[in-house]
Formats: C-alpha cells, sequence, structure tokens
C-alpha cells in the first residue's frame, strides 16, 4: 500500500479503486476510474456511473443534485449485499471529511498488518502475501 492513495483512485461511485480486486491483481493492474483509457479494466470503460457524471460535468456523484440516484442505489445495494461495503456512504464521507482525509482512513482500513500490501474488498486476501482476512463474499 502507497503511502498515501492518490485521489484518483477514489471513483465517481464511491470505491476506493485501490482496493478493487482488479487494482490488486499483479498482471495488467487497473489503475483506476480516472486514469487513461489503457490502464482501465473494460468494466470501467464502460461504467454509466462514469459516462453519467461525465455528461454533468462533475467528478463524483455526491456532487449531484439527485445524489444517491437510482443507478447508485442499486450498485450500493449489490455492494451491501456481496461486500459489505456502502458507495453511498463513502461518498457522504469523502463529501464531509474531504477526500484525502477519507482516503487516509481507508488506507490504514485496508492495509494488511503483516506485510503492508492492500486488502481487495473483493476477495478480503492481501495483494502481496495472499492473506486471507475472512470468509469469500457471495459473487466473488
Amino acid at each position: 500500500m502507497p503511502d498515501t492513495i492518490p485521489t484518483d483512485m477514489f471513483a465517481p461511485c464511491g470505491m476506493n479503486c485501490m482496493v478493487c480486486y482488479r487494482h490488486c491483481v499483479s498482471k495488467k493492474s487497473c489503475g483506476g476510474c480516472f486514469s487513461n483509457k489503457n490502464g482501465t479494466s473494460e468494466e470501467c470503460r464502460s461504467c454509466r456511473i462514469h459516462a453519467c457524471v461525465g455528461e454533468k460535468g462533475i467528478e463524483y456523484c455526491f456532487s449531484c443534485k439527485i445524489f444517491p440516484c437510482k443507478q447508485i442505489k442499486k450498485m450500493d445495494k449489490r455492494y451491501r449485499d456481496r461486500y459489505d461495503q456502502s458507495l453511498i456512504e463513502n461518498g457522504l464521507m469523502a463529501k464531509e471529511q474531504g477526500l484525502a482525509a477519507f482516503l487516509a482512513a481507508e488506507r490504514s482500513k485496508w492495509t494488511c498488518g503483516k506485510c503492508e500490501g492492500i486488502i481487495s474488498l473483493h476477495d478480503n486476501e492481501c495483494s502481496e502475501c495472499q492473506t486471507f482476512f475472512g470468509k469469500k463474499r457471495a459473487g466473488v
């Protein structure tokens, strides 16, 4: 895990891209939603939420006047059910605390205590030492 999580690793939807399994894989790591097209996974390139904020001229869903919209609510439900994480709460905390403070807290939450690697939100496994941190979540 780097000393600080770059702000461009916070996705428009509220996902911390640093802990996404697409970023944690060693080969062809995704650079997050704000990286150039070559550094982003296919899922991120075709994301309707990312396209929506672009059309509205905003960076993050929490800046939208209709936040949380139907798309975010649907994605949030999936993340709550599968990974026990809320993208809506992430967005609200980032808005209230500031993005840098939110990401500092996220760094602490998702850093492996054994090797300082990144714990993937999607599979609860360290990207470096492969230590497993709990039961596999549904849909992984």
